[in-house]
């Protein structure tokens, strides 16, 4: 059975202090889309337990994110023997896939284990992928010739309208999409915020917030298939 890495953020605080960690729906809906015919594994840098976003659980209610988060025994074990970023070995996986959240923005990105090792699923040619804040995770990610994964290719997360909107402009190091252009990203979003959207670009698959998580799901199956 092929594996599947799902890579969540350690951090727990915005740089205001506030609460915060890995999305729930964002973990949830691609898990289930997954796990039915995939093995998964979790990892985050300090390993088991990553802590969930607060307001998640509070905002999402729907059957598959409070199973995910209270009810299934199976995703209880797994974070409680999460792996941490440094034992991860590449070869054991046919993809990666960053949850999202504000957590991860706060230490995917400078995390030089995370940049390694995202790096090394990128230019062994394996899927490469990530839903909302989870693209940060890659904002220093390169290919084999050293150049941003991004650079020259299409690709979504969490808009600049979006982090307005949710009023967390200040708690974040940086705005996902300006640091993905900065990278010669080509950035993409669905019509209006809030609405999903999904850009593949080869083994490169990106989602734009909570809403596109399950379709990001379905586009990592369907690559995993091809």
């Amino acid at each position: 059975m092929t594996k599947i890495l799902f890579v969540f953020t350690s951090a727990n605080k915005t740089l205001t202090g506030a609460q915060t960690g890995w999305y729930l729906p964002e973990a949830a809906h691609p898990y289930y889309v997954l796990s039915p015919t995939h093995a998964i594994d979790f990892a985050s840098p300090a390993g088991p337990n990553p802590e969930v976003d607060e307001g998640s659980v509070k905002m999402f209610k729907d059957d598959e994110s409070v199973k995910f988060l209270t009810d299934d025994k199976i995703v209880k074990e797994k974070f409680a023997h999460a792996k941490k970023l440094s034992d991860v070995d590449v070869n054991d996986y046919s993809a990666v896939f960053y949850v999202g959240g504000h957590g991860p923005v706060m230490d995917l990105p400078t995390d030089p284990v995370n940049i390694k090792l995202a790096s090394e699923f990128y230019r062994a040619g394996k899927i490469t992928a990530a839903v909302c804040h989870g693209s940060a995770a890659l904002v220093s990610v390169t290919d084999s010739a050293g150049k941003s994964i991004f650079a020259g290719k299409a690709f979504t997360g969490f808009s600049n309208t979006e982090e307005e909107l949710v009023g967390k402009v200040n708690q974040i190091p940086f705005l996902l999409e300006d640091a993905i252009m900065k990278q010669g990203g080509i950035y993409e979003k669905a019509a209006e915020p809030w609405a999903p959207h999904v850009v593949v670009s080869g083994n490169l698959i990106t989602g734009q917030n909570p809403a596109s998580a399950k379709p990001l799901g379905e586009a990592i199956l369907q690559a995993l298939k091809a």
